[in-house]
């Protein structure tokens, strides 16, 4: 069952993909000035601009597919596994997002170099450019493009190599010639196609003939133990999984692009990017907000109708014949349920997944690049190379890192592999990247180990993410989810370890950072000690820590934001009174949240 797209929704195509081309013609005007520009568009950009891009770049083609499998496997309590990064992102929001500002890098992979020194602070420099600005971005990149394929298979019969080919021309067009400011502007454009075309399928989702309203569905039988935002706490092989450990351990522990803890990534770039700290805080606090309450229930609820429409594998399987058995997976659910789009809406809303996979892709290209310019070619390979140069290395690497990503995304399933993937392969990491900033003790061979032993401890436990042939250390008789457990205490013990056991950092380097970025804290006191021995300034000797009341801030923030969550489904569910409750909650923390806001030194928007 394929679709025939009609004139208007041609119109809706072919007009997102000139207007994005020429807002690239228009950025490159001065994108290829320098890589200031290119990588971070003068570091002069609006707290709205930035925000919007953020939840822009993180509504990728693969994102609804991801939710529909777990919402299918797992209910809709199963989203606990994404939705926990919320505590990351708050945290990013009142503590990180300054600090990021302060440091005036160009990269967050150039934090190595200012905050440790020698060459293992080069090693890891080098090393982490490569290793997160290739092969984890493209692994990202490859599950935003999987996803791409099994729309363009399932919604208009197109093989895989075409949907790719066509997908990501006019992306890696705009994004070598546009650079950042291209990447910004045009997802300025993408939030809003991208916001009106999911909700668009929901709606029609809602009134497919086997659905037949909201109330009819959320009455189905095919829905029964679906629907619970909380997992069963009488079943420890729900609730822990679900809900425990990504609450208690991976939130924190495990890095993930978009919700890094500490900060990093593409959110850092954007935080670079900003006008001034309050607007780093404001566009990562918009981000939480819209990415965490606004947008998962249009997802949720087609995800949930699907359930109706094509209860099992097989259904999908009797519906798309032509589907490949290595990529028919729950994730398919969601193109699935595209297909019953009007004409008119079918465009608009093909238009939406076009913008999530560009703005995605765009900014992961723009990214990685930068890591690759700067922190590998301009730091390693040709320190004296002109900024005309490097800009065009820029360029160069964006079409690369597509080509490499669209030939990984043709070996693999589904999302839920990759970002299983993902999730364990850094899962003891995260720790460190939260501490450096208010320990002096951590060193560069503290991030050196951890990433190291990480990598290689989650192999062992759980080898089938590499589709290894060997067998895990662990006996069957362990759950699936102590993996993330034993995998986090065993790096983090390493790491602490390899921490006492090697030099600290100079202090004149220690000294310099702390003067720079000001993070504050006991954790500095020796630093502070030694600068004072030396008769230097730290220059924050009679400012309050404002840390204590940003992670108030952030308690308040993530309760604004569940109880938002929350109180939409009970709403839609039809649950009056728990839905008032959280209302009134949501606007409580509000009313705190902003009455707080000013204790941080921060201007609400």
């Amino acid at each position: 069952m394929t679709l025939e797209l009609q004139t208007i929704d041609w119109v809706f195509i072919v007009s997102f993909f000139a207007i994005s081309l020429a807002i690239g013609l228009y950025a490159a005007r001065t994108a290829g000035k320098n890589t200031s520009e290119f990588f971070l568009s003068g570091r002069n950009m609006p707290w709205w601009l930035l925000g919007m891009s953020m939840v822009a770049t993180t509504f990728s083609t693969d994102t609804p597919n991801l939710v529909t499998d777990i919402v299918r496997q797992h209910g809709v309590a199963g989203n606990w596994a994404w939705w926990a990064f919320l505590l990351t992102g708050m945290l990013t929001v009142f503590v990180y997002a300054k600090l990021w500002r302060r440091s005036g890098v160009t990269t967050d992979i150039e934090f190595y170099e200012m905050r440790y020194k020698g060459p293992a602070a080069s090693f890891l420099r080098a090393f982490r450019a490569l290793y997160l600005g290739i092969a984890f971005n493209v692994l990202s990149m490859a599950a935003v493009s999987l996803a791409a394929i099994k729309i363009g298979e399932v919604m208009l019969g197109l093989p895989p190599l075409a949907t790719i080919g066509i997908a990501s021309l006019v992306t890696v067009i705009f994004s070598s010639l546009g650079g950042f400011k291209g990447v910004i502007l045009t997802d300025f454009l993408l939030f809003f196609v991208a916001m009106i075309g999911a909700f668009g399928a929901a709606v029609v989702a809602v009134g497919h003939p086997d659905v037949g309203g909201l109330g009819q569905l959320f009455a189905h039988e095919q829905l029964v133990g679906k629907l619970s935002l909380l997992p069963d706490f009488s079943n420890p092989n729900e609730f822990i999984p679900i809900l425990l450990i990504p609450l208690a351990i991976q939130w924190w522990a495990s890095w993930y692009p978009g919700a890094e803890p500490g900060g990093g990534g593409y959110v850092a770039q954007r935080m670079l990017a900003a006008k001034n700290e309050n607007h780093a805080i404001s566009a990562t606090f918009f981000f939480n907000i819209a990415h965490y309450a606004l947008r998962p229930w249009p997802w949720i609820i087609v995800a949930l109708a699907s359930l109706v429409v094509f209860p099992d594998l097989d259904s999908l399987h009797q519906a798309f014949p032509n589907i490949s058995d290595d990529k028919l997976g729950h994730d398919l659910a969601y193109p699935a349920m595209l297909t019953f789009l009007p004409n008119g809406l079918l465009g608009l809303v093909l238009t939406s997944l076009v913008a999530a996979f560009m703005s995605t892709i765009s900014t992961h290209l723009n990214w990685g690049s930068s890591y690759v310019v700067n922190d590998f070619y301009r730091r390693f390979v040709k320190p004296e190379a002109s900024e005309k140069e490097l800009v065009a290395w820029g360029r160069v690497s964006t079409v690369l890192m597509m080509v490499l990503a669209a030939l990984l995304a043709l070996q693999v399933k589904n999302a839920k592999q990759l970002f299983d993937f993902i999730i364990l392969f850094g899962a003891g990491t995260g720790l460190i990247f939260i501490l450096r900033w208010f320990w002096w003790r951590i060193n560069a061979w503290s991030e050196i180990v951890a990433m190291f032993a990480s990598g290689i401890i989650s192999l062992l436990v759980n080898p089938s993410i590499l589709s290894a042939d060997f067998e895990s250390i662990l006996p069957d008789s362990f759950p699936v989810w102590s993996r993330i457990v034993i995998s986090v205490g065993l790096t983090t013990v390493i790491w602490l370890v390899t921490t006492f056991l090697t030099k600290p950092e100079d202090e004149d380097t220690l000294i310099a950072f702390y003067q720079k970025t000001h993070p504050g804290g006991p954790g500095w006191n020796h630093i502070r000690q030694a600068a004072a021995r030396k008769g230097m300034k730290m220059g924050d000797e009679h400012k309050k820590w404002d840390v204590p009341d940003g992670i108030l801030a952030m308690l308040m923030g993530c309760v604004l934001v569940y109880s938002t969550l929350f109180a939409t489904g009970n709403w839609l569910y039809g649950h009056w009174i728990p839905a008032l409750l959280l209302t009134g909650l949501a606007i409580a923390a509000a009313y705190g949240l902003y009455r707080l806001w000013s204790r941080i030194g921060g201007e609400v928007f």
